[in-house]
């Protein structure tokens, strides 16, 4: 086994990895950024070495600084997690001549199953079923709008390379291809590189179930059982499960013994997974999923298979890479119970799931509590940043039946506190809690369709408020106890009624002193900016104390320009100066985050000015384009 292990990744997997390394007796070796320099990743390792300024493309993307790290830790070994360099065929060739063992597959395997189209093609030749669609290499958009009508709509675009919905566009009539097309390719080039595509018939009530396989250099491979991953937005997985609800015997026979013919027609070596499109509209069937792609690398939900299995399979891949045998036979692999996974992010449901950015100014997660476990790899105090992917944690639970696990992983959830920015916290806990996915009747449409349960209104309830004017009464008594120094509506001639003014949703409430105690268990706190957090149920309710000054000096502001939501890179601006725009119009596209985000017009206006250019990087709150005041107001 290896002496030294060098993590090319940052977040909760490079901890993640550390954690079995450590139990092995490896030591480990973190590589970081400037924005990372006090990261939990960097913390957790034996040694740390910084590779560069905190863009990925300068530093965690450098394959030549990571290997110029591995020689000076004198590192045996390089994990490279997920995502990053993972899939890097040129890297993995780059270790190799540098004497350093890539922990992953062959550069062959990862050049055949990195390009979605090559991949395909050689499944077909292994005789593995595939989705009907187009791979060809004529890459005009008149002919691949030609391909789309052939294939028929709707259709789905995709990036030839990568993965995690980048450069993936579903089309449901010919009068939406080109546009579609321009912004797949588009996001492809910018997350990958290259802005080939592919395009597919789009299954109309599809399951993502997926196959977890792992092969050795001496020639075997199994299969570890699957996953199903169909609850996701914009293509991402949100909540992952093992096993598949509805998957019977049979054809998971079937589905594991096509993973591993894939595997084994590439020659692949370590942890891979190969994913299937399931056809559901009558139940699972053995006669209706196609292959997809294959990841090859590991998984972020590979948790729910180490639950199920009771097997490490970051232990797995170094025993693997070190040139041993698999551990098990497919017949010693077993299946226990079933496990679920949620990723928390720091985003704003309320908003598009728009990324937040910001400080954790309170972290608790239910790390610990009776079959949870937690994946974290940030602290309370960290920052999550505009660089990289705003993942939180993953928090998965275990338990004996899929109801059991679904009410445990909501249960612990709950019991998570989170300040400092919006979450996706409240969204999980519902989605888990609906009784369409409690019974197992769901696709990957699942969240488009049950929106409007799974991200109600905005209200905040009345305890939160109470809770909140109390936080504050309190806060202000324990300053001074002198009246003069609080804002509580004191009276010389005696008391009247006194009450405290918030502002909730841009609204001033009003809310009666002293409140009568909230009636659940909450936790209240002072955020930096001076804001109110009450946390109750696994929900963070935010509201701002009235600022009579503030409010004054705001007055008579009104929605005349559009401002970046986050900071980001400007690819596209969408419209012209004097140009008359309609509600809901796009006007520009901003990449933030790895992903493109449409800024449209609130409303029908004529643009007076635009501020930015294609190209444009710019910070949170920047100004894109200022709208004409109407000419009732002009006068």
């Amino acid at each position: 086994m290896f002496q030294t292990l060098l993590i090319a990744n940052r977040g909760e997997i490079a901890v993640r990895i550390m954690r079995t390394a450590r139990r092995m007796g490896v030591r480990t070796i973190a590589v970081y950024s400037d924005a990372d320099a006090k990261a939990a990743h960097v913390a957790a390792a034996d040694g740390a070495i910084n590779i560069g300024p905190a863009p990925a493309a300068e530093s965690y993307l450098r394959g030549d600084a990571i290997l110029e790290a591995a020689r000076q830790a004198g590192a045996e070994a390089i994990h490279p997690g997920y995502g990053f360099l993972s899939e890097n065929a040129e890297f993995a060739e780059a270790c190799a001549k540098a004497g350093i063992v890539f922990v992953g597959p062959p550069p062959a395997a990862i050049r055949a199953m990195g390009l979605k189209d090559r991949a395909k093609a050689l499944m077909q030749e292994a005789g593995v079923a595939v989705v009907p669609g187009y791979m060809g290499d004529d890459q005009a958009p008149g002919h691949l709008a030609k391909e789309a009508a052939r294939i028929g709509y709707p259709v789905l675009i995709k990036a030839v390379a990568g993965g995690g919905g980048k450069g993936m566009r579903r089309v449901d009539e010919a009068g939406g291809f080109a546009a579609a097309l321009d912004g797949a390719k588009r996001e492809s080039k910018a997350a990958f590189g290259d802005d080939r595509v592919l395009i597919e018939k789009f299954v109309s009530t599809p399951r993502h179930i997926e196959m977890q396989v792992f092969a050795d250099s001496h020639g075997n491979a199994v299969h570890l059982f699957e996953r199903d991953c169909s609850l996701q937005r914009r293509h991402q997985k949100v909540i992952e499960e093992a096993p598949a609800p509805g998957m019977h015997a049979a054809m998971r026979e079937t589905m594991g013994a096509m993973a591993v013919t894939a595997a084994i027609a590439v020659g692949y070596v370590g942890a891979g997974t190969v994913e299937f499109i399931v056809d559901a509209s009558a139940g699972l069937k053995a006669d209706k999923f196609w292959f997809m792609e294959m990841n090859t690398r590991l998984q972020v939900e590979h948790p729910v298979t180490e639950a199920i299995t009771g097997l490490d399979l970051v232990e797995w891949q170094l025993r693997v890479a070190a040139g041993e045998k698999l551990p098990k036979a497919q017949d010693e692999i077993v299946l226990h119970g079933h496990a679920m996974e949620a990723r928390l992010y720091a985003e704003d449901p309320q908003n598009g799931f728009l990324p937040s950015i910001g400080k954790l100014e309170r972290l608790h997660l239910p790390d610990g509590e009776p079959g949870i476990r937690v994946d974290a790899g940030v602290r309370e105090g960290d920052v999550v940043s505009q660089f990289y992917d705003p993942m939180i944690a993953k928090v998965i639970a275990h338990s004996d039946t899929r109801e059991a696990a679904a009410a445990a992983l909501a249960g612990g959830l709950r019991h998570a506190c989170i300040a400092g920015v919006h979450t996706n916290n409240a969204f999980l806990i519902r989605a888990l809690s609906h009784p369409d996915f409690v019974a197992g009747t769901f696709d990957t449409g699942f969240i488009a369709a049950h929106q409007d349960d799974l991200i109600p209104a905005a209200d905040i309830p009345h305890f939160a408020l109470e809770a909140a004017a109390d936080f504050v009464m309190r806060e202000h008594w324990r300053v001074s106890p002198d009246p003069w120094d609080n804002n509580d509506g004191f009276r010389l001639e005696g008391s009247t009624a006194q009450e405290m003014a918030l502002i909730v949703n841009e609204k001033r409430v009003a809310i009666a002193l002293p409140p009568p105690p909230p009636g659940v268990d909450v936790e209240a706190m002072r955020l930096a900016n001076g804001d109110i957090a009450i946390m109750h149920g696994g929900e963070t309710f935010v509201v701002t104390p009235y600022d009579p000054f503030a409010a004054a000096e705001s007055a008579g502001q009104s929605a005349d320009r559009i401002v970046t939501p986050m900071p980001g890179k400007i690819v596209q601006v969408l419209v012209k100066t004097g140009e008359a725009v309609k509600r809901g119009q796009p006007l520009a596209v901003l990449e933030a985050m790895k992903m493109e985000h449409t800024l449209s017009a609130p409303a029908d206006a004529q643009v007076e000015s635009v501020d930015v250019a294609q190209g444009d990087q710019v910070s949170e709150g920047a100004v894109i384009l200022r709208f004409a005041k109407p000419q009732s107001e002009a006068a």
